[in-house]
């Protein structure tokens, strides 16, 4: 009975590790990879920065905000119908919040860029980070990878996209990418940076949604 008791718990210990193993596995980080590069007959699409824009949405236990931010570059880089390169940068001092009005409204962009005095590094401190960047590094099956840099930070994302590409015009419109924030040290409210905050905190996961339109040159 004892030899078959000490069997019975190493099994669990083996069974836990293994599950322990799967999870971390699940849960790393995604390796940043070196930017794709396109063919040299490929053409080159212009991203319209006045078509184009991120929208965004955080939350707190008492509510939800959401909005958008602007593009202020990028090019894609298409090859037998198909983007095989591409980047483009965000203007981050574009943050604006469509939910509110009002004073409630400014507050809280001055809050997220950071140009509210003494809150400067609180999330996007536009003054020392005046933009965030994305650098394509593969698609497959529709699966867009690349990395983004927010607040010099890099890691590397991935997400599905529907990408149409019509003669001289190119869509690509993302599904609803969930990022953790403290990932590029956005760690203002954040339960996971300080477990003390009780229900005044603010969700790890900001959800983003890339809308482009570009041009063929």
């Amino acid at each position: 009975m004892k030899s078959t008791f000490l069997k019975s718990i190493l099994v669990v210990f083996i069974l836990a590790g293994v599950v322990s193993c799967k999870n971390n596995e699940t849960q790393a980080e995604k390796e940043i990879e070196a930017a794709a590069e396109a063919s040299e007959t490929a053409f080159e699409y212009k991203i319209d920065t006045n078509a184009s824009e991120l929208k965004w949405e955080g939350s707190k236990p008492t509510a939800t905000h959401y909005g958008t931010v602007k593009l202020s570059s990028g090019v894609l880089l298409v090859h037998d119908g198909k983007i095989e390169a591409g980047s483009f940068e965000v203007d981050m001092n574009t943050i604006v919040d469509e939910d509110l009005e009002g004073d409630s409204k400014s507050n809280l962009e001055a809050h997220l860029k950071g140009t509210a005095e003494g809150k400067e590094g609180d999330f996007f401190d536009v003054k020392k980070y005046p933009t965030a960047n994305f650098e394509l590094t593969g698609i497959e099956n529709n699966i867009v990878k690349g990395n983004l840099t927010i607040k010099d930070k890099t890691n590397a994302i991935e997400f599905p996209a529907a990408i149409v590409i019509n003669g001289d015009k190119l869509t690509f419109t993302s599904e609803a990418i969930e990022l953790d924030r403290t990932k590029w040290g956005i760690n203002y409210g954040s339960k996971t940076i300080f477990p003390n905050l009780g229900d005044k905190f603010v969700s790890d996961i900001m959800k983003v949604t890339i809308s482009l339109t570009a041009d063929k040159e």
